[in-house]
């Protein structure tokens, strides 16, 4: 269904715009957060404590830190460092949606897959805007993918891996990592009746493994919250990491216990899922309700040319995340290389049944989604945040004449319609990555603020702030966590800078200090952008002001 040569162009593609936001500025709150987390495990060289902040941070485990500290340790402390891991967790997430596709069907659908896998907008967002969930992606549909072929193939590499997979992406997130992984194989074993596979002296080396690899993780855990019964966490004290990993985290998270709640919707992730998997979104919906027609159809007897891993886990999964009382959008980020391999397996079923009716109308809808796409790069590009220069405007030229040769070239519909979608994924975030997002993150304060303490050649330790507001892309930018301190304390020192709100500088006013010297620059929440934000006429009312003062 697709060549070779055009397999590794699309990835090429895609890999490009992976690089291109490799270097935009770190998004506040989580990745600027987690960036400081891991900067602060290299500099003062302790990593078995992970802290928010000046408060110990009880949450989600180490390996995403560790990982982000480890490219710091080999390149240094940067933005493009704290992503690498990231980026190698999603294509090790591509090349398991090809094995597991390739497993479950066939060559062209893991290539299908890994495309579709890449190109859903949560992914691509997930490596720019970086959290847990890109490692826990990527290690959870490995170890899926190798436990499958184990199950498929009895071989004791696999199961070992398998084991690897799932213990790394526990010691990234937690439960939920053998949650997914845990529903997909038992969907899996339950469809192909292979039970007999759990009955193998297999398993206890893929136990021991496991336990190996999530050894360091609860080593660390034990060393600072079990060791430590004194400390208060969220209010309690006497809290033990490893019974929090192994029992509380997700039940807290499920009941908004300890973390609050934020969504009591149970069709979220529905609504979701809407725009998280464009522009996919319509192949995958019409190939998952396909998929349930024919296993009911099937009364769900055992046929080979069928496999439930896919929509059996996607099912269940997406059930058990509803019922929580706080969610994300990147909760579902997860479910995408399940959701990737069961698009593949419907656009490949729709060439072999040769269903050219319903090609066609998913192929109007994808280029319909470009049509939105283009229109709203040139409306960015125009309006929302102007390109400046003339190379920008040559840029985009060649990059909407490249969409537009592909376009036109004469192809399949069932080909056409991972061409057209593929496109409108590589020219949005492509443009975001290299426009939008630098445009975009001139507003958000803190790093704003730090290139102005680099020109200015401020010292970063003499840069206070008193309240407990994050200031995370000030503190990485800087290389240096902001000091907190109260207005009595700060009263007493010399020569230091103070970051603070339009408040606080009245409550730097009203307790009698002065300042010789005033930093300001915008500060917006770029993360909840608003229509009066990107229109150009109204973004002045709808910005906030960030200060750096000079108290003498």
């Amino acid at each position: 269904m697709i060549s070779t040569a055009r397999y590794w162009f699309y990835i090429g593609l895609i890999v490009l715009v992976y690089i291109i936001g490799m270097f935009v500025t770190l998004l506040e709150n989580d990745s600027a957060q987690f960036a400081v987390m891991a900067m602060r495990m290299v500099q003062e060289n302790d990593f078995l404590s992970l802290f928010k902040g000046p408060e110990e941070y009880l949450d989600k485990p180490h390996m995403h830190y560790w990982l982000a500290a480890l490219s710091y340790k080999i390149f240094g402390i940067h933005d493009w460092a704290y992503r690498i891991p990231g980026i190698l967790s999603t294509l090790l997430g591509a090349y398991s949606c090809y094995g597991l596709g390739k497993l479950l069907y066939n060559k062209d659908v893991g290539r299908y897959a890994s495309l579709i896998f890449m190109t859903a907008q949560t992914i691509v967002l997930a490596n720019i805007d970086v959290r847990t969930d890109a490692v826990l992606t990527g290690f959870s549909i490995f170890s899926i993918w190798q436990l499958a072929t184990y199950i498929e193939k009895n071989t004791l590499k696999s199961i070992i891996l398998g084991a690897f997979g799932a213990g790394i992406a526990f010691s990234t997130k937690g439960q939920i990592a053998l949650v997914v992984i845990g529903m997909a194989i038992l969907c899996h074993l339950a469809y192909t009746r292979k039970w007999q596979q759990l009955l193998n002296w297999r398993v206890l080396v893929a136990i021991l493994v496991f336990g190996l690899t999530i050894s360091p993780m609860l080593y660390a855990y034990y060393h600072q919250f079990d060791l430590h019964p004194e400390k208060i966490i969220r209010g309690k004290d006497n809290r033990s990491g490893i019974f929090f990993i192994f029992w509380e985290q997700s039940f807290e998270r499920m009941s908004g216990e300890g973390i609050g709640k934020n969504s009591s919707d149970f069709f979220f992730f529905f609504h979701t899922f809407l725009w998280v998997f464009l522009p996919w979104t319509v192949l995958a919906l019409i190939g998952y309700w396909t998929k349930i027609k024919a296993f009911w159809q099937a009364k769900f007897a055992y046929k080979p040319n069928l496999e439930f891993l896919t929509v059996g886990g996607i099912s269940i999964l997406f059930l058990l995340i509803s019922f929580a009382q706080f969610k994300l959008p990147h909760y579902m980020n997860v479910l995408m290389p399940l959701y990737a391999i069961l698009s593949a397996g419907f656009l490949y079923v729709l060439h072999q049944q040769q269903k050219l009716k319903m090609a066609k109308i998913i192929l109007g809808i994808q280029y319909f989604i470009l049509g939105l796409v283009v229109i709203f790069t040139l409306l960015v590009s125009f309006y929302v945040f102007k390109l400046e220069h003339w190379y920008s405007y040559l840029f985009l030229l060649m990059a909407l004449g490249l969409v537009a040769y592909f376009i036109l070239k004469k192809e399949t519909a069932y080909a056409k319609i991972v061409t057209v979608a593929i496109f409108s994924a590589v020219l949005l975030n492509g443009f975001m990555n290299a426009h939008f997002y630098p445009k975009l993150l001139e507003y958000q304060g803190g790093s704003t603020m730090a290139k102005k303490v680099r020109e200015k050649n401020i010292p970063v330790d003499n840069i206070y702030k008193i309240s407990e507001k994050y200031s995370w892309s000030l503190d990485f930018y800087n290389k240096k966590p902001v000091q907190i301190v109260s207005i009595p304390e700060i009263a007493k020192k010399n020569d230091v800078w103070v970051y603070a709100t339009d408040d606080e500088l009245k409550q730097l006013k009203d307790n009698g200090m002065v300042w010789d010297e005033q930093i300001t620059v915008d500060q917006f929440r770029i993360t909840r952008l608003q229509v009066k934000f990107l229109n150009p006429n109204t973004r002045e009312g709808k910005l906030n002001k960030m200060h750096l003062v000079h108290l003498d």
